[in-house]
C-alpha cells in the first residue's frame, strides 16, 4: 500500500517533497556535526563524576540521586523558576495580544509604533538587564522616581526590589514585559490574516466589537495563543542571563533560578557531570510538560481546517 501511494505522487508533490529536504538539509547537516556529539556527551557525562581538571569517573545515577535526596537548592531553584514562568509567560501573552490588537487599528504614525514596540525586543539580553538593574535602583532608579509620590500618599517605604525576597522574581516578571514586541508581531499578523467577512458576518448578526473579539478574534488567534505559550514556557525556563547579570542568587536565594544554578555548578564548581544531569532534568520536565500542552490543546485550539 506504502508502494502504491508513492507511485501515486504527482510530479508537483514529489517536487515539494525535495524542495522541503533541500531546505531542511542546512539544518540537519549542522545538527549532526556540531549538535548530536554534545548532546550525546552531556547524557553520558551526567552519569560520571567529571571536573575537567580529572577524567571522568563512572558513578551511575548518583548524580540523579543526590538532586533528588540531597540538594535542597535544587528544589528552591525549581520553585523560583516555576514562579517565574507561571506569571511571565501568561502575562507576556495577554500584553502581546493586547498590543497587537491596539497596532491593528488604523492611525496616523501606526508603522512608526509597531516599530517603537518592537525594539526593544531586539535587545540582547545583557543591555537589557544592565537598563533595569538601574530601573530597580531602590535609591536613584526610576521605578521607585515614578512610585515614590504615590507612595508617600500611604507612608509606605520604597520598595527595594531585587534586594527584597518577597518583590525579586515579581520584578523579573514585571522586567518580562520588555520583550513581548516579538509576540506581538506574530500576534499582528495573525489578526491580519482573520477573514474579514467572519467580522461582517458577525456585524449582521448584531455582535458589538467585545462579542466579536470573543467570538471570531479569539478563536481564530488560539494557534498562534498555543504557539506563544509553548515557546514562551520553554523559553522562560531557561531565564538566566537577566539573574547572573542583575541580581545573582539573590537575597536568601530568592532569585536562584535553574539554569543559573546549573551554570555555577558547572562553571563556578566545576561539577560538570552534576550539571549535565541538571540539564537532561531540564530537557525531561520541558518535554513533558510540552506533550501536555499538546494533548490539551486539542480540546481549546481551533483550526480553520477543522482540526482542533
Amino acid at each position: 500500500m506504502m508502494a502504491g501511494r508513492r507511485r501515486r505522487l504527482s510530479p508537483l508533490a514529489r517536487e515539494d517533497r525535495r524542495d522541503f529536504w533541500l531546505f531542511l538539509s542546512p539544518w540537519v547537516l549542522g545538527f549532526l556535526c556540531f549538535g548530536a556529539g554534545p548532546i550525546v556527551a552531556s547524557l553520558v557525562l551526567s552519569f560520571t563524576d567529571y571536573s575537567i581538571f580529572r577524567p571522568p569517573q563512572w558513578v551511575g545515577l548518583a548524580n540523579y540521586r543526590e538532586m533528588l535526596a540531597a540538594d535542597p537548592l535544587i528544589a528552591k531553584a525549581l520553585w523560583n523558576t516555576l514562579f517565574y514562568t507561571a506569571f511571565a509567560v501568561p502575562l507576556g501573552t495577554v500584553c502581546a495580544l493586547l498590543l497587537a490588537v491596539v497596532l491593528n487599528q488604523k492611525v496616523r504614525g501606526l508603522s512608526v509604533w509597531r516599530t517603537v514596540f518592537y525594539l526593544p525586543a531586539v535587545v540582547s539580553g545583557v543591555a537589557m538587564a544592565v537598563l533595569w538593574r538601574w530601573i530597580f535602583n531602590p535609591e536613584i532608579g526610576l521605578a521607585n522616581t515614578l512610585l515614590r509620590p504615590f507612595l508617600r500618599l500611604f507612608d509606605l517605604p520604597d520598595p527595594k526590589w531585587l534586594l527584597d525576597p518577597v518583590l525579586a522574581k515579581p520584578a523579573y516578571v514585571l522586567m518580562s514585559v520588555w520583550g513581548v514586541g516579538g509576540g506581538m508581531i506574530i500576534f499582528l499578523a495573525a489578526l491580519q490574516g482573520i477573514p474579514k467577512h467572519l467580522y461582517e458576518a458577525a456585524e449582521i448578526d448584531g455582535a458589538g466589537a467585545l462579542s466579536k473579539f470573543r467570538h471570531v478574534t479569539l478563536p481564530m488567534l488560539t494557534p498562534v495563543i498555543f504557539f506563544s505559550l509553548t515557546m514562551g514556557f520553554i523559553g522562560s525556563f531557561q531565564i538566566f542571563t537577566q539573574a547572573y547579570v542583575m541580581s545573582g542568587r539573590g537575597v536568601d536565594n530568592s532569585t536562584l533560578f535553574y539554569v543559573l544554578y546549573l551554570f555555577e555548578q558547572a562553571f563556578r564548581y566545576f561539577r560538570m557531570g552534576y550539571a549535565a544531569a541538571m540539564a537532561w532534568v531540564l530537557f525531561a520536565i520541558v518535554l513533558v510538560v510540552t506533550v501536555v500542552q499538546f494533548r490539551l490543546a486539542k480540546r481549546w485550539v481551533f483550526y480553520a481546517g477543522g482540526e482542533g
